[in-house]
């Protein structure tokens, strides 16, 4: 059984992702409602875009970030947990990834400020790029 620091930041972001899911819906079903746009109208999302507020969109658009780079964190995340390097350093920096995440998300769903996510976004892709890195020391047993 694997026993690594790392997996609790995992299992946080994975729990952060369907408190978005909540907020989206929470959000979108009453604008859709309120728009006279029925569940089939929403087949082609760009619409939504232009039919919703762009309040309730931040949350979709937030919700679908939070399915793409950090895919990459779970599996680097799963890879360091597996070979037992999911603790101390490596842990951190997974704190501090989904730390900027959800920072990132309350951003992009609240104020939306585009230089704010931008910064954010970046810190958090070079603290993955250091797990990533650390997972290739791992992988061709590089020595330092």
């Amino acid at each position: 059984m694997i026993d690594a620091e790392i997996l609790q930041p995992v299992v946080v972001l994975m729990a952060w992702t369907m408190v978005m899911w909540a907020w989206m819906y929470a959000t979108r079903i009453p604008a859709m409602s309120k728009a006279g746009i029925q569940p089939d109208d929403a087949r082609k999302t760009k619409g939504l875009d232009e039919a919703l507020p762009a309040e309730v969109q931040w949350k979709a658009h937030n919700y679908n970030h939070l399915h793409e780079q950090p895919t990459v964190f779970y599996a680097v995340c799963l890879l360091l947990a597996m070979v037992g390097w999911g603790d101390g350093m490596n842990a951190l920096l997974a704190w501090i990834y989904v730390g900027l995440r959800i920072i990132h998300s309350i951003v992009q769903v609240t104020a939306n400020k585009v230089m704010v996510r931008f910064v954010l976004f970046a810190l958090s892709s070079l603290v993955l790029i250091a797990l990533i890195f650390h997972a290739a020391i791992w992988a061709f047993d590089i020595h330092m």
